[in-house]
């Protein structure tokens, strides 16, 4: 423990970000630099708790409570503390290959799951691992790594958190590792579903660039079970694992899903990304919201990102649709004790930026989609809703029910669906007759991650459903370890 009372003496301060008025007239990163003696007190914060439920990494009611890669916290808050930075890299990088992603992205179980969040508010994590990992960049401490070579060469496909994780730790126990992705840019998701706002593509390339210094080899644009045959890379390699994510896009069943002017929230994101980085968004090869009025069905992060991303093209509005109800202000004790997940109402980067143009939230919660309507050229102009409320049946299970006379029409001349995913694409995992869950996912238990084909292992969302980039982390590296031990008898992964 750094300092025995910093819990008592210094307060959560979260980090600065720029203001709603500047940043949604650009694509950069949102987060401004922060003060050293700032990131120190934050550090003395923790309060090296007797049991760090912050690196617990577990599910509880269904949700993640600590962090699953299990970071060793209490330990690099205190270096941090102490002024020994390069010591805290160490012990972060001990469980977490790619903090830079992480510390960006990840929605902070860790937080959720803080001893000291339990009583008061919990300590800056997130922001601390952001923290170590830039500065290590700028110092030049995070060095490629090889391991001693082995002879054993193992394909790799997808190129998302899970799948240069599981590259990652392959390479460095030195197998001859190669990556094959679908897209002309390595990163999966974080490439092109996440924005720029969020996730600067420099930062993904930067950690690209790394990769491949330390062998790893990568096939761009190229489709496993499409342009070339998934059976292929069973022959030619001693292991194959796959971690092409869960990306079969959730649908709305109603009338007009087929209208122009209606989009999958992925296809949105992913075209802006990847105009912006081709010409600046000069070429036209994206979804524009400008000028229009766009409705996005669904919350959580995409939606967020959805809204953010709107703000930013210059739409006449925003508003988002949410079935479920407005979740508390704070914690609920009763339902939802400390230290599961809190599910309570958080402001993101896209509302603030919302509320500061319009003067309200965007979100519209307990609003169902009833159908979408067109004009006489079958594009989009209005959706059609109504209020519901959840009831429960004679079972217990909650229903939705509509109000009498809550129906309400909205204009529209852009609608994104930001509804999750239903899991795997089907080309490949039919291709290689791969058995599933009941969910749709490829069949592998967690902590073995071998399929029923021999010499295939699987990872991440293809393997567990849509879920967080620190668990799809954590799956990469665990599979690697048990391709090691395939290949070897044994692993030092840990």
């Amino acid at each position: 423990m750094g300092k025995a009372t910093g819990f008592l003496e210094y307060k959560r301060i979260n980090p600065k970000k720029r203001s709603p008025e500047e940043r949604i007239n650009d694509w950069n990163e949102i987060r401004l630099p922060r003060d050293p003696e700032i990131i120190k007190t934050q550090g003395a914060r923790c309060m090296n708790c007797g049991v760090p439920f912050c690196n617990s990494g577990v599910l509880l009611n269904g949700m993640a409570s600590g962090c699953p890669l299990h970071n060793l916290i209490p330990e690099w808050n205190e270096l941090i503390y102490k002024g020994q930075w390069e010591e805290a890299y160490q012990r972060l990088t001990r469980t977490s290959p790619f903090p830079e992603f992480t510390s960006r992205v990840c929605p902070a179980p860790c937080e959720g799951a803080c001893t000291e969040g339990h009583i008061m508010e919990s300590v800056t994590i997130n922001s601390l691992e952001y923290e170590i990992i830039e500065k290590a960049f700028a110092e030049g401490w995070v060095k490629p790594r090889k391991g001693k070579v082995t002879g054993k060469k193992v394909a790799i496909v997808g190129s998302g958190p899970a799948g240069l994780s599981a590259a990652y730790y392959l390479n460095a126990v030195g197998h001859d590792v190669t990556v094959y992705e679908r897209s002309d840019r390595v990163g999966g998701l974080m490439m092109y579903g996440i924005p720029n706002m969020k996730l600067e593509k420099g930062i993904v390339e930067r950690r690209f660039a790394l990769l491949k210094e330390s062998g790893i080899q990568f096939v761009l644009n190229t489709e496993v079970g499409k342009d070339i045959p998934a059976q292929e890379l069973v022959d030619q390699y001693d292991a194959v694992v796959l971690c092409a994510g869960a990306t079969k896009a959730r649908g709305l069943d109603v009338s007009g899903k087929e209208l122009k002017g209606v989009h999958f929230a992925v296809d949105f994101l992913g075209a802006n990304t990847k105009s912006l980085l081709d010409s600046n968004l000069q070429d036209g090869k994206f979804i524009s919201a400008k000028g229009k009025n766009v409705i996005i069905i669904g919350g959580g992060d995409t939606g967020t990102d959805c809204v953010a991303t709107s703000l930013r093209h210059g739409c006449g509005s925003v508003y988002q649709f949410e079935i479920m109800p407005e979740p508390p202000r704070q914690r609920i004790d009763d339902s939802n004790p400390w230290p599961e997940w809190p599910q309570k109402l958080k402001v993101d980067y896209g509302q603030e930026e919302a509320i500061s143009l319009y003067g309200k939230d965007p979100r519209n919660y307990l609003i169902s989609t009833k159908k979408i309507v067109g004009n006489e050229n079958s594009e989009v102009k209005e959706v059609h809703t109504v209020e519901i409320v959840w009831v429960k049946n004679e079972l217990g299970r909650m229903l939705p029910q509509e109000v009498p006379g809550s129906e309400k029409v909205w204009q529209a001349d852009l609608v994104l669906l930001a509804m999750g995913f239903l899991g795997p694409e089907d080309t490949l995992v039919n291709e290689l007759k791969l058995e599933r869950d009941s969910r749709s996912n490829v069949k592998a238990e967690y902590e073995l991650f071998r399929t029923n084909v021999d010499k295939v292992f699987t990872a991440g969302d293809m393997r567990r459903g849509q879920s967080l980039i620190v668990w799809a982390v954590q799956e990469g590296k665990l599979a690697a370890r048990e391709v090691d031990k395939y290949l070897m008898g044994k692993s030092i992964i840990k």
